[in-house]
């Protein structure tokens, strides 16, 4: 079992940058996809990065998005620059030992989501 919890979400004008992290449970950490998606108003829940042996990036993040992870602190982070009010969305971290999984949406763990909101 794994257990997921983001934080640094909050309110930014467009233009800013946030830092969120992802601390999970468990000692096998290292063995887990990590990636983040987030689901805005009225809209369905989008993939946005992940972390394997490689990053994957949604087109729409690409260049101004960076995820990343430190194994020794089990803790996965998104660095989100140049945020624009299309990027408002509650944001949520998932982990699958399953990297297919994973990038397909269907992880089987989540955590709760952080709320990021950008202003014009």
């Amino acid at each position: 079992q794994v257990q997921l919890v983001e934080s640094g979400g909050g309110l930014v004008q467009a233009g800013g940058s946030l830092r969120l992290s992802c601390a999970a449970s468990g000692r096998t950490f290292s063995s887990y996809g990590m990636g983040w998606f987030r689901q805005a108003p009225g809209k369905g829940r989008e993939f946005v990065a992940a972390i394997t042996k490689n990053t994957y990036y949604a087109d729409s993040v690409k260049g101004r998005f960076t995820i990343s992870r430190d194994n020794g602190k089990n803790t996965a982070y998104l660095q989100m620059n140049s945020l624009n009010p299309e990027d408002t969305a509650v944001y949520y971290c998932a982990a699958d030992l399953n990297y297919s999984d994973l990038l397909r949406g269907r992880p089987d763990y989540w955590g709760q989501g952080t709320q990021v909101t950008v202003s014009s």
